[in-house]
């Protein structure tokens, strides 16, 4: 189960090229968290909490080359993301830093800034707490579950394939 405040994102957004330039050398995630999204939301860091989902517009992060965003969203604890829809790069960061990712088109349309969520992995239902709407989402195959669940693909080797 999960629970988290939700922040809503636009859509086309590529995550790399609104962390700022001058971040993107520094080898703590917790800074890089921190500035994280600022050219688009420059009170994300105040807002979000560990925790929190953000809900994503259409290909959100697509065209990035890089981990350096999801990474800092990991880092700052943001949950999940609840996505109108799954696009390239949703499954490369699932798989890479074991961000999950659920696809709800009417999810993604619906859950406002603020909303209170709740995602029910189990039974494949988000709920907006602060609307009383259900919403279901379209599940990872099991092999992906069990990557995301490790907290990304190494991870997921250390622990089946690795041998102390």
């Amino acid at each position: 189960m999960i629970n988290g405040k939700s922040w809503k994102y636009g859509d086309n957004v590529n995550t790399d090229e609104i962390i700022p330039a001058r971040y993107l050398n520094t080898t703590n995630e917790k800074e890089l968290a921190a500035h994280c999204m600022e050219d688009i939301d420059p009170e994300f860091v105040n807002k979000a909490v560990e925790g929190d989902i953000i809900v994503a517009g259409d290909n959100f992060g697509c065209g990035s080359s890089r981990e350096h965003a999801p990474i800092s969203i990991k880092a700052l604890g943001i949950s999940c993301v609840i996505a109108k829809s799954f696009a390239r790069i949703f499954f490369r960061n699932a798989i890479n830093i074991g961000l999950p990712i659920f696809e709800s088109e009417k999810a993604g349309i619906e859950i406002s800034d603020g909303d209170n969520v709740k995602v029910d992995i189990n039974s494949n239902i988000i709920t907006n707490l602060t609307t009383n709407k259900e919403y279901s989402f379209t599940p990872f195959a099991d092999e992906m579950k069990d990557i995301i669940k490790a907290g990304g693909l190494m991870e997921y080797i250390k622990v089946n394939y690795c041998s102390s």
